[in-house]
């Protein structure tokens, strides 16, 4: 295997033999194989081990087996202890939900402190069709059948192409020791009755299933790219922006294959639920409305037109005191709070040093010129680079808001915060900003 895994390397991470590493290692078999594989390949590999502390003294055993393991191959390790239960109950969480937060806060931090590249995951291609299999029982589009992705941001998971027999065999053949977590062996998660029931019954069925798999997830992952250009070719020709107003003409969607489909993909976005009225507008009487808890599409002669619920007239200003908590927003609530440490920082929440902010401070729309400066990145960006880079649709732009101190850009909003106002050590006040 350890050929097999030098050639995947080569052929398809090659930028990882030059970078330096971080391994999210659990002590369970595959990160502990990953662990060895990737120190036999020559990379340049840290450890980092979280203890949830939900599993009493075997989380301290295997804390202390990832103590022995970096001491064995002579590796860097970082270990961080959290209290898991006390957090997920705080912040309204699943015990799942919030391991998984804690654990990439932490890791995104590591990365950016001590400038590691990439942070390795032990994802493989069972994980993968689990993942997909607890996707399609719920209930999902193209977008939830893709699978893991291989690399996202500076994630990386290199033994995707591996199955968990694999990493069984190689290591029971090289006498490599791992532990076992207790809580995979109870069916009361969806995963584990997965794993325990459903594909080893859909493996006797197909030997070769997981090859078969990945040759399916290929041609979907294939499949969503070609609906992406589709989608930005369509969009070219359909969608019109003037005076605050997104236009989809009319005519052009009923002349395409599938209207339902591309109002959709459009319109995915804009928290839309009953498509069957939406698609209904197409032919409706003008003045016919349909709304979503944030936006207005009406039928307007030849246009659907779609508009933010406040957004019908002029927009003004949104003004933020010192004393707000709970600020209402077009685009829903914005809450502020005190915070003792820099937690789950996620796409809707933001950690800030409050006494870098001037008040009061202002919501708005972004407008051509505007700058700020990305967080973990070195150096200001314009608003409308950041917008191209991010690939985002027309309507996704005009959609965006800033949260600004004084003429700085804090926050765009729900997707990258500022920089200059990020938690440092010398922080004393820390403000959490969250979107709902």
């Amino acid at each position: 295997m350890i050929q097999k895994f030098k050639t995947h390397i080569d052929s398809h991470l090659p930028y990882l033999k030059k970078a330096k590493l971080l391994i999210a290692i659990s002590g369970g078999m595959d990160s502990v194989v990953l662990t060895h594989l990737c120190q036999k390949s020559g990379l340049k590999i840290s450890l980092a081990h979280c203890n949830f502390n939900l599993r009493g003294k075997e989380s301290d055993a295997d804390e202390a087996s990832i103590l022995q393991l970096a001491e064995d191959l002579e590796l860097e390790v970082f270990i961080e202890s959290f209290e898991t239960e006390k957090f997920a109950k705080k912040n309204k969480l699943s015990t799942q939900v919030a391991a998984r937060n804690l654990r990439y806060d932490w890791f995104f931090q590591l990365a950016e402190q001590l400038d590691f590249d990439y942070i390795l995951t032990a994802h493989h291609a069972d994980d993968n069709l689990e993942t997909f299999l607890i996707n399609l029982t719920r209930g999902t589009g193209l977008e939830g059948l893709t699978g893991i992705p291989e690399t996202n941001g500076i994630i990386v998971r290199p033994l995707l192409p591996f199955s968990r027999e694999d990493l069984e065999v190689y290591a029971i053949g090289n006498k490599i020791e791992w532990r076992e977590d207790s809580s995979n062996a109870s069916n009361k998660y969806l995963r584990n009755k997965l794993r325990h029931d459903i594909v080893p019954t859909l493996k006797q069925m197909n030997p070769q299933l997981l090859q078969n798999f990945q040759n399916t997830i290929e041609n979907l992952q294939e499949s969503q790219m070609i609906v992406e250009d589709a989608i930005v070719k369509i969009q070219r020709k359909v969608v019109s922006v003037e005076d605050e107003v997104i236009g989809l003409d009319i005519e052009k969607l009923k002349k395409l294959s599938n209207p339902k489909a591309y109002l959709y993909q459009l319109l995915k976005d804009f928290n839309f639920t009953e498509w069957d009225d939406v698609v209904n507008l197409l032919d409706a009487q003008s003045g016919k409305q349909v709304f979503s808890p944030s936006h207005r599409l009406i039928k307007d002669r030849d246009f659907l037109l779609l508009t933010e619920l406040a957004n019908d007239g002029n927009e003004e200003i949104i003004s933020i005191s010192k004393k707000d908590k709970k600020i209402q927003t077009p685009f829903g609530v914005l809450l502020f709070d005190e915070a003792d440490a820099v937690s789950a920082n996620e796409k809707h929440i933001i950690y800030v040093d409050k006494e870098t902010l001037k008040y009061p401070l202002t919501i708005r729309k972004w407008q051509e010129g505007d700058y700020f400066y990305p967080s973990g990145m070195k150096g200001r960006k314009k608003v409308s680079k950041y917008f191209k880079d991010e690939k985002l649709s027309l309507i996704e732009k005009k959609s965006a808001r800033l949260l600004c101190s004084d003429s700085n850009i804090v926050w765009v909003i729900g997707m990258r915060p500022d920089e200059r106002f990020k938690v440092t050590d010398h922080t004393t006040q820390i403000l959490k900003i969250e979107i709902r």
